[in-house]
């Protein structure tokens, strides 16, 4: 992928974003940053207080009074006797909330940054759940401007192995 002159780059993932900037040309790309920012995101453990909840149901054992058709109460006696149902609610990943949230927080600061003309080209890299919903909050602002998106998380690597992946890129 080419990326041109002036470009920002943004790499991130659920918890980090860098913003570079190729001060180089299109097939040689010279990437300097220009912001990062880190957001803590405790691990999901760490971030519950509590058990997910729990479902019964309405349905009791044995020996519990039971409605007849003509609205009568009457003791269970033989024929199916219903054990009571448990189940739980779904279980909230807190981890995942937060880098939802973040992913819209710098979708957000992308918006910003497009109204403001900071770039005319923009190339996103992130993990493909990261981009997935990043692009739920794109402005038409940032859309209009969005060169390419690279799936992979390659926020842990260097500025060198960042320029060698988007040269790699289809």
């Amino acid at each position: 992928m080419q990326v041109p002159h002036q470009a920002v780059v943004l790499v991130a993932d659920g918890r980090k974003m860098l913003f570079l900037r190729n001060e180089g040309d299109a097939e040689f790309p010279n990437l300097q940053v220009e912001a990062k920012e880190i957001h803590e995101n405790p691990k999901d453990s760490d971030q519950k207080r509590d058990q997910s909840g729990q479902s019964s149901s309405t349905q009791s054992g044995p020996g519990a009074p039971a409605v007849a058709q003509n609205g009568s109460m009457h003791a269970r006696g033989g024929g199916a006797q219903f054990a009571p149902a448990r189940g739980t609610m779904g279980e909230t990943d807190f981890h995942q909330l937060e880098e939802d949230k973040f992913a819209a927080e710098t979708a957000e600061m992308l918006k910003k940054r497009a109204l403001n003309n900071d770039f005319e080209s923009l190339i996103i890299v992130a993990p493909p759940r990261t981009l997935g919903e990043l692009r739920k909050h794109y402005h038409q602002a940032v859309s209009e401007r969005l060169t390419g998106e690279i799936g992979k998380d390659l926020t842990g690597h260097t500025v060198v192995q960042i320029e060698e992946a988007l040269l790699k890129a289809d």
